[in-house]
């Protein structure tokens, strides 16, 4: 009787459904708030992960009592860093470029540091080897520091009169060492070798952590508290030293040295003019290491205690989520581990160094209180996709100089994934698609995979934050209710925000959920959706305002580059085929689009057979599925909606093209669960029954089958 009554209570502890989601979101929250911003550094985002993992895949409380306790361990821990902070050592960092109209290194430098490094500017980039003023891509036509330290997002929080303030220094590799100004749009420049140059990769498959290399001649200055003194200054390459009298001196190679009392609010340059030849490290005394070890005990024992006392765990879904994660940690790794942490030197010319350098000025602007600057967003009208670069402000405030806001987000995918999947399909079904989605790379064949998102991701570009919020939308609107319905028509909102070309299918998906509640009169619904819509029309008024013109997306719609077969091409095209007349080139033009369209992820003609096949599916379940579930015939409509796309746009690039293929993927997995594969057995049934029995199928069954157990 008492166990019985144990488990009534213990059941009407946990969080209704309802209101799961809002629950979970505030023990994150006091999760991030023990760990303290910036999380920047990958042992705090290791922590938040797993408590997010344990989070999400458990059942939060609701007792009051336990929540007033996680809230009071906050701020134990909040107090218990403060008062253990060891002090703080005051960085600073810039690109080194001499000269430039406002000659701001020149006049701010120490004038030895100043003219030391110019001198081996100049011996590695004689102006033999420099591009010439007015040529595309050139660093002489582009921005020169106009000030000694760049702008951090690491010193948002620690307030320096460099850069920013660390309480740790030692980097041999600088795409680790959170070198923000490296992605300044001010330096958007893609000369190449010998010529000054951004960055150099490193395509050996086993090089993921070190991936990518700093190319750009660059400095680091440091100047030390008198808490350091007794501990250990150690360098590699060229560093200088202020004396007492003001002035430098110069020591080279290798060497270390104990810091003095003398040393104490001293500045000591490390210079990089040469790439790859700089490494400085800083070993703290006794007391300071002991103090960063308090610190770093007595935020992990308040991320416990604060799981301990909201969370009661669920063990299988726990489980499959570490699982999901590893599979997806290994993916990032051998493909770029810097996305884990580091700060790659995004590649000039791209999108990516864009977003990434719009979000850092509107952050600056953000911290000088020029709000209007801010909103303005770089461009008074908006010629690249809008949203990423807000992202990245918000990003920079809780991560810091690191992109690793953008991998939570892509971490986020596999599970949106897996959750689309179980609504459609069978759990062993699920669980296969989604292990083949993110562990093996069939989808660059078919369908997308998980590799090509965190590609895109990595390089900074916009497209996947586009489509998973797209897809989270999907979750949320698949069901009934004004609340769910509200997020997921914002998340179609912030999908169109971030990437407009996913447009067709919001319209599409949005639309059809909306006739559905109108017609069955659900009033309060189709006011949530109309209601998380309207931030979408934050654009054509952003245009207007700052831009005095009309314009409901971006201006980089039509430009000839980008939208590369216009209706009229297409009206040409008939005409030369009517008239058997090619000599236009029109026909042959509409052909290559076509062929680019159906060349799918893999963008190869040899998979046009298989993906115009399964345009051919998603066009039956639309038309004529009316066995199917009719929220599957609406995504089958989004995606045929979607394909569209690539009719007039660039189609051989298709990180344009995820999502339609992606969605089209999902409905054929069905088509084939629900039709094909009964068809097959009955058309071909020798060969069906030899491979159920085959060794390999059996046992891929058997895992599966201990999987979803384990899952349970």
């Amino acid at each position: 009787m008492n166990d019985a009554g144990g488990k009534v209570m213990a059941t009407r502890e946990l969080t209704p459904p309802a209101y799961g989601g809002w629950r979970k979101l505030a023990a994150l929250i006091l999760v991030i708030a023990a760990i303290g911003l910036p999380i920047n550094q990958i042992e705090a985002y290791g922590l938040l992960l797993v408590a997010a993992v344990i989070v999400f895949s458990g059942e939060v409380r609701t007792d009051r009592l336990a929540w007033a306790a996680a809230i009071a361990i906050v701020a134990v821990c909040a107090a218990g860093q403060y008062l253990l902070a060891p002090p703080r050592i005051d960085e600073g960092n810039n690109v080194f470029l001499p000269g430039g109209p406002t000659q701001a290194l020149e006049r701010l430098l120490p004038a030895e540091v100043y003219r030391q490094m110019a001198a081996e500017f100049e011996a590695l980039y004689p102006p033999s080897v420099r591009c010439k003023p007015g040529r595309s891509g050139c660093w002489q036509d582009e921005n020169f520091p106009d000030k000694a330290f760049a702008f951090s997002a690491d010193g948002i929080w620690h307030k320096s009169p460099y850069s920013r303030s660390v309480t740790e220094l030692y980097f041999s590799d600088p795409v680790w060492q959170h070198l923000g100004f490296t992605n300044d749009v001010g330096y958007n420049w893609y000369t190449p070798a010998p010529d000054v140059h951004r960055n150099y990769r490193d395509r050996r498959f086993w090089m993921g952590l070190h991936r990518w290399h700093l190319a750009m001649p660059w400095y680091e200055v440091i100047r030390l508290p008198a808490a350091y003194v007794g501990g250990s200054f150690c360098w590699r390459g060229e560093v200088m030293r202020e004396n007492s009298d003001g002035n430098f001196s110069r020591w080279n190679g290798d060497g270390c040295r104990t810091i003095e009392a003398a040393d104490a609010g001293r500045s000591i340059f490390g210079i990089a003019i040469k790439p790859d030849t700089l490494v400085m490290r800083i070993t703290p005394p006794l007391k300071v290491r002991l103090l960063r070890i308090a610190q770093g005990v007595i935020v992990v024992a308040a991320v416990a205690f604060l799981i301990l006392l909201l969370v009661r765990i669920r063990r299988g879904p726990a489980r499959l989520a570490f699982l999901i994660i590893g599979l997806a940690l290994l993916v990032i790794v051998i493909d770029d581990a810097s996305f884990l942490g580091g700060l790659r030197p995004l590649d000039g010319g791209d999108d990516g160094l864009v977003y990434e350098g719009y979000g850092r000025l509107i952050l600056e602007y953000l911290m000088a209180g020029n709000f209007s600057e801010a909103l303005r967003g770089c461009e008074s009208a908006y010629y690249y996709a809008p949203g990423l670069r807000y992202f990245r402000a918000l990003e920079h405030i809780v991560f810091g100089d690191s992109f690793l806001g953008y991998l939570s987000l892509i971490m986020v995918l596999p599970f949106v994934v897996l959750m689309l999947f179980r609504r459609f399909l069978p759990e062993r079904w699920s669980l296969t698609l989604v292990l083949l989605f993110v562990a093996v790379p069939i989808g660059t064949i078919y369908g997308t995979t998980f590799d090509q998102y965190v590609k895109w991701a990595s390089k900074g570009f916009a497209d996947p934050a586009a489509y998973i919020f797209f897809l989270s939308g999907i979750l949320s609107l698949l069901g009934r209710k004004p609340l769910p319905a509200f997020f997921g028509s914002l998340l179609f909102a912030l999908a169109v925000f971030t990437r407009p070309v996913v447009s067709p299918a919001v319209a599409v998906f949005l639309g059809g959920v909306g006739i559905f509640a109108l017609y069955r009169r659900e009033w309060l619904r189709c006011a949530a959706l109309c209601t998380g819509f309207l931030p979408v029309f934050l654009m054509p008024l952003h245009n207007w305002y700052f831009g005095h013109m009309f314009l409901m997306f971006t201006n980089n719609s039509v430009d000839p580059a980008i939208y590369v077969m216009p209706a009229a091409a297409y009206v040409a095209a008939w005409h030369e085929l009517l008239a058997f007349n090619f000599a236009g080139g029109s026909f042959a033009k509409a052909l290559v689009q076509m062929a680019h369209w159906l060349s799918g992820p893999a963008e190869s003609y040899w998979t046009i057979p298989l993906n115009a096949a399964s345009v051919v599916i998603v066009g039956y379940v639309v038309a004529r599925g009316r066995n199917f579930d009719p929220w599957l015939r609406l995504l089958g409509g989004a995606a045929l909606a979607q394909h569209v796309v690539a009719f007039f746009y660039v189609g051989n690039i298709s990180r344009y093209h995820f999502l339609s293929w992606f969605l089209t993927m999902l409905v054929v997995m069905v088509f084939m669960h629900d039709v094909g594969i009964g068809w097959l057995q009955r058309r071909y049934p020798a060969l069906s029954e030899r491979i159920a029995n085959h060794p390999m199928a059996l046992r891929l069954a058997s895992g599966l089958s201990r999987l979803q157990k384990s899952a349970a």
